[in-house]
């Protein structure tokens, strides 16, 4: 089961009080808009996948706790793209530089920016090519390094401006590069 688009009438437009307010009286769903006002309904995950974002998660956690260059985020976190789009990614960074630029009121609500950095994992319910599209979405309002991560093929997809998506298969690790510097992903157990 992929996520369920929920198609809206097109005069009907979320501000983005009004969206804030659908997800706040629903919090048992992973809700994100897209840019064109579509409502997305995310299925949970299996227990597998749940595992997996679990190790990712904790992996890039430590990371940033060591360094101090940035937040870390998990995939209950909304960021409002510069397209209008708001999107939840399974992991996301940003430079501690550009959360120090928010307000104290911006911190609390979707984060008004796109990540530096961030991760989809592809569970038992994505459709991989709607998770490419999110990923070619994130390209195009500034992220600046992505992975997305297919357990099943053990496949990555290296997403970076400005260049053609880069595909690993089978590899045991992935860099940060200069976006997460020294950060290195064990994807040992993420394909396990």
């Amino acid at each position: 089961m992929s996520a369920l688009t929920l198609q809206l009438p097109p005069n009907l437009k979320f501000t983005d009080e009004q969206f804030e307010q659908v997800v706040i009286f629903n919090k048992e769903l992973r809700l994100e808009l897209t840019r064109y006002g579509e409502l997305v309904i995310m299925s949970p995950t299996g227990g597998e996948t749940g595992n997996r974002n679990f190790d990712l998660l904790g992996q890039i956690w430590f990371w940033s706790r060591q360094n101090h260059l940035g937040k870390a985020f998990d995939s209950s976190t909304g960021f409002k793209l510069p397209n209008g789009a708001t999107r939840s990614p399974d992991a996301s960074w940003i430079k501690i530089e550009r959360w120090d630029a928010l307000t104290s009121s911006q911190r609390k609500k979707f984060l008004p920016l796109c990540p530096d950095f961030v991760v989809e994992l592809v569970s038992e319910s994505d459709d991989l090519e709607e998770t490419q599209a999110k990923m070619q979405e994130y390209i195009e309002n500034g992220l600046r390094l992505g992975w997305l991560i297919n357990p099943k093929k053990k496949q990555v997809e290296i997403y970076r401006p400005l260049v053609e998506v880069e595909v690993l298969q089978s590899p045991t690790s992935l860099s940060g590069e200069d976006v997460l510097p020294g950060f290195v992903l064990d994807l040992q157990l993420i394909f396990a």
